[in-house]
């Protein structure tokens, strides 16, 4: 029995040092910092491509020698487990003096809340992460994990980490206090260690997903079958979305990346796509919790579930790009960045609706994204009122760089 256990455990031990072998750690991202991975039982979730898997085997590297059969990574994501439970797996561990169990792709594994909750029931010693599509829910009524696991949202690279990355410079974040106090000092800082302008416009198109420095020629086509992953496998099987309708989703999706933000009618989307206003709004709200789209309201507080938002935009700027059939629009591109850097980074983002500003920050924060030559105007009335602009390398009284705000995570 014995010697059973160590053959089914060392097929595992293989292929975990193969995925060891292959990982870079040349640059490790800062998001590896806010996980407490003291915790008993951790998920960091994420669309597909911010590079989760990497994450996980750059961590165990840093903390586990080479052949430390102490810590185990697998991906639920293999024939092993068409065959193996969750349950049979970390048990086998257990006994064989295992500790940290890493546990990658969790949405494909069917039935993974209930077996996670009976592993940390009955394994008190043993420390768990998993990673998973940002669709997974941690609390599905079947298995409620919420009291028993910590929870985590990766998302794709900022501004900052691009940098540091493309000029192998390494580059502080900031706070959004510290920015708004002394934005011409930050600015300074950055730019006597590199142009952010130079790089801006290249990260806007393609520079949100780690994927870009492993092959920037075919970037854009990866990001797509990202997209079409998302919509044709995760959201039919984590959103119960009718197959038949994905290519409706996919359409809904590239009207969106045409969309002038400030115009929404949802029922002339809905018949362009075909399908009833309801089930829009229910697919807008999918794209976004897959993190494909940003649903914009003036206000979160009163917000319904399937409420018409106040504007769209696309989650990051180079979906924008990537899935426009035509190139988009410039200030499209800018309110992108903003809202994703801001919400990214924890901020509470808000349309500030057309009286005010373009957003609201935090419910005090209004703040104006435009070019260059971007005024006051529309701030006048507002007393805690910032613009974002773009084009510009040095801060002005309340006019800061756009590029700055890609430095809060």
């Amino acid at each position: 029995m014995k010697l059973q256990i160590f053959t089914k455990m060392d097929k595992l031990f293989q292929r975990h040092d193969e995925y060891l072998s292959a990982v870079p750690m040349t640059f490790i991202r800062s998001f590896i910092h806010k996980v407490n991975w003291d915790s008993s039982l951790i998920c960091i979730k994420g669309p597909k491509g911010v590079g989760k898997s990497t994450l996980i085997q750059q961590k165990i590297k840093q903390d586990f020698k080479d052949g430390d059969r102490h810590v185990l990574y697998c991906s639920a994501d293999t024939g092993y487990f068409t065959t193996h439970s969750l349950l049979d797996t970390a048990d086998r561990f257990v006994k064989t003096g295992g500790t940290h169990l890493y546990i990658d792709e969790i949405h494909k594994y069917e039935g993974w809340s209930q077996e996670l909750k009976e592993i940390h029931d009955l394994f008190k010693h043993l420390h768990v992460v998993v990673s998973g599509s940002s669709l997974i829910e941690i609390n599905n009524g079947k298995a409620d994990l919420s009291r028993r696991m910590v929870e985590y949202e990766m998302p794709g690279m900022s501004f900052r980490e691009y940098l540091c990355f493309e000029t192998g410079n390494e580059f502080s974040t900031t706070t959004l206090e510290s920015l708004f106090e002394n934005p011409a000092a930050f600015c300074n800082r950055i730019k006597e260690r590199c142009r952010p302008l130079e790089h801006f416009g290249k990260y806007l198109k393609s520079g949100y997903y780690p994927l870009y420095f492993e092959d920037k020629k075919t970037y854009a086509s990866r990001v797509e079958n990202i997209v079409n992953y998302i919509i044709d496998t995760e959201l039919t099987a984590q959103r119960n979305v009718e197959t038949g309708n994905t290519r409706k989703i996919k359409a809904l999706l590239q009207v969106m990346s045409q969309l002038v933000p400030f115009e929404i009618d949802i029922a002339k989307i809905s018949r362009n796509i075909g399908i009833q206003r309801l089930t829009t709004l229910r697919y807008l709200k999918n794209l976004e919790e897959a993190r494909l789209i940003r649903r914009l309201f003036t206000d979160l507080d009163t917000t319904k579930d399937l409420q018409k938002p106040d504007k769209i935009l696309m989650d990051n700027s180079n979906l924008l790009h990537i899935l426009s059939p035509e190139m988009p629009e410039t200030g499209t591109a800018r309110e992108c960045f903003f809202c994703n850097q801001l919400a990214n980074a924890g901020h509470r983002v808000e349309y500030g609706g057309l009286k005010s500003g373009d957003f609201k920050i935090d419910k005090k924060i209004i703040v104006e994204v435009g070019g260059a030559d971007k005024n006051f105007r529309q701030l006048k009335n507002e007393q805690n009122g910032y613009v974002a602009a773009d084009d510009i390398d040095s801060a002005v009284f309340r006019k800061i760089p756009l590029w700055a705000f890609g430095f809060l995570y």
